[in-house]
């Protein structure tokens, strides 16, 4: 089967860590599930292993599609370390009228550095659970994500630093971490909570538990997928 691409893309971001380079280096390589997702997802060729300094992954397809991740890791003074992450490939598929993809890849690039910042800072090589689940369809709405923040307790200009008032799975005692229109990042003691308004994006709403104090898996993601779908009672999709 042929696959349309409708255009390559390459996103860069560079920031600082609050690790060493060898953090940051075992971070992106092995605990991904701390901070994104599972490193089982990418099954790519390691076409650069220098560690603790570059780092590039790749994965390739039919008719010319591929992706490819790539980690410039640098020493800063005082157990820092500085970063240049690189994200290229190919879009798949039809592009979505007034949809920016590429905008899209870069604002969810900017919130997992992000989240791998976190986690270096506060849960770094602590054992992780991690759980991934999505809304249902009816999420998609352009209201989509304002249903999560009003569930949460958390206003879309809610500062850093501020409380989120729900009490779910362990979510107590919440910070918020990061917020922007489309990216909610919560904190607490034992976790990172990342919820993702992609219905902005063409998707639903999702959101992933990075969960430092042995959760169960199963138990985790089915109390937080029926915490999610609930907040969709008989609400129609996006048109």
């Amino acid at each position: 089967m042929s696959v349309e691409m409708t255009g390559d893309f390459k996103i860069v971001v560079e920031r600082e860590f609050p690790a060493t380079p060898e953090q940051v280096w075992q971070a992106v390589t092995a605990e991904t599930s701390a901070w994104l997702f599972p490193s089982e997802a990418m099954t790519g060729e390691e076409l650069v292993w220098e560690p603790p300094t570059h780092h590039v992954n790749r994965m390739e397809g039919a008719d010319g599609w591929f992706n490819q991740l790539e980690q410039e890791i640098e020493p800063r003074p005082n157990g820092r370390s500085f970063m240049r992450w690189a994200h290229s490939g190919v879009f798949p598929g039809e592009p979505v009228e007034g949809e920016d993809q590429e905008d899209g890849i870069h604002q969810h690039t900017v919130f997992y550095l992000h989240t791998l910042a976190e986690y270096l800072e506060h849960f770094a090589g602590r054992p992780v659970v991690f759980a991934d689940v999505q809304g249902p369809e009816a999420s998609m709405a352009p209201d989509g994500f304002q249903v999560v923040r009003a569930a949460l307790g958390v206003a879309a200009d809610a500062p850093v630093g501020s409380a989120a008032s729900v009490t779910v799975a362990g979510l107590t005692g919440a910070i918020v971490d990061y917020n922007t229109a489309n990216f909610l990042g919560l904190r607490t003691d034992a976790a990172l909570y990342r919820f993702f308004g992609r219905n902005a994006f063409g998707g639903p709403v999702g959101m992933t538990v990075h969960d430092f104090a042995g959760a169960d898996r199963d138990k985790l993601a089915a109390t937080f997928q029926e915490w999610l779908t609930a907040l969709y009672p008989g609400r129609p999709p996006r048109e």
